[in-house]
């Protein structure tokens, strides 16, 4: 098995203070040639939240869990923070691991499913981080989709049963789970290879079935849909659908007792969860008296942070069997070459998707179907 000597965590960045919104919005957006306007009116969801975006803090937070639960392992590999969109950069991480003699690393990526933009993007920023380093960068190898792994379905599920029963007794029973994620164009799921429609919906609906079976098992049978949410680009170019608003519409229209939506594109509560669902779908749900309740994310449950150490270690030592829950079985380790390719959606509204993102991106102005542009929540920042 390779030597490797270094855990690498990379996600997506966001800004820490007023003053890094609109260079943070610049970075995710350069060359696509984005309004200012619409610039300014996606800032304005991240000053309401005092200009800062959880996802930064929520990265510290998950690498001193890691480090810590490594230690519990003895796992000796010192841990490492870049991002894509804000300090610390990829590119700068990259050259100090460089610096301290690093010569093989294991990266952790904050998405969990496979598509252009929740995997394939990522390697691509890694490559091109080690090209700025130049020779002495060291080789980075992604650790696999971690989607049916139960160190993630299970927090998934043990939360979503405390959503449930948090809501209002008449509301509980039988109450329909919406699980939602980043929605990306139709085109570029299809990319993503197998099955029928790519592998980025099939396998977020294989989580999703696998977390529905262990809610219903514990509070009696859910109904569940696979909603997206986060959709940035023209009415013209076919998105993955449907709606998270309009699922709930749908829901109240039918005499749903509530709803429960479940992120499970994500893992941690960042700003696009924060602002999409715990603002947007929220108001949505008030306006049509649908109670609702929201999962959390895994973010730094001790299984999840087990699970990162469990994937470590499967690489290191090929003799782990590698953990998968349902019948997809564990990912391969390495990504062929030609798999997922793609490009981000391109202009005015194309901000990209979850891994601009996967897990855990950026803020996108989002396009409604008539068209009238109106800003959405950034994706996983």
């Amino acid at each position: 098995m390779p030597d490797y000597d270094s855990f690498l965590l990379v996600s997506f960045g966001g800004p820490e203070g007023p003053a890094d919104v609109m260079p943070f919005l610049e970075n995710v957006t350069r060359g696509r040639g984005v309004p200012p306007a619409r610039l300014a009116a996606v800032a304005e969801h991240y000053y309401a939240a005092g200009g800062v975006s959880p996802i930064n803090q929520q990265c510290r937070d998950l690498l001193a869990a890691i480090g810590k639960d490594f230690a519990t392992v003895s796992l000796d590999l010192p841990v490492y923070w870049g991002n894509r969109n804000w300090a610390p950069y990829l590119t700068d991480t990259v050259a100090e691991m460089a610096a301290t003699g690093v010569r093989r690393a294991l990266a952790f990526v904050t998405s969990a499913y496979g598509s252009y933009s929740s995997c394939r993007q990522y390697l691509d920023d890694i490559e091109r981080a080690r090209a700025e380093v130049g020779p002495g960068a060291p080789e980075i190898d992604k650790l696999r989709h971690f989607f049916n792994h139960p160190g993630f379905i299970e927090p998934f599920a043990d939360a979503t049963v405390r959503a449930v029963r948090s809501l209002p007794a008449a509301a509980r029973e039988q109450v329909p789970l919406v699980f939602t994620a980043h929605s990306v164009p139709t085109a570029m799921a299809a990319a993503s290879g197998p099955p029928p429609g790519g592998r980025y919906p099939a396998q977020l609906g294989e989580a999703a079935r696998l977390i529905a079976d262990r809610v219903s098992a514990a509070t009696g049978d859910h109904p569940w849909r696979l909603a997206y949410q986060s959709r940035s680009g023209p009415p013209s170019q076919p998105w993955l659908g449907p709606d998270v608003c309009d699922q709930l519409t749908e829901l109240a229209a039918a005499g749903a007792p509530g709803a429960v939506l479940v992120p499970v594109g994500f893992i941690t509560d960042h700003m696009e969860v924060v602002h999409d669902l715990d603002v947007e779908a929220a108001e949505r749900a008030r306006e049509l008296g649908l109670p609702l309740a929201r999962a959390a994310t895994p973010g730094t449950d001790p299984r999840f942070v087990a699970m990162i150490t469990e994937l470590v270690t499967e690489r290191l030592d090929g003799s782990v069997t590698p953990a998968a829950l349902g019948s997809f079985g564990p990912a391969g380790n390495f990504c062929p070459d030609g798999c997922c390719r793609g490009s981000a959606p391109a202009g005015p509204a194309g901000l990209g998707a979850k891994g601009r993102s996967g897990g855990s991106g950026g803020s996108s102005p989002r396009d409604s179907r008539a068209g009238q542009g109106r800003p959405a929540a950034g994706s996983t920042a």
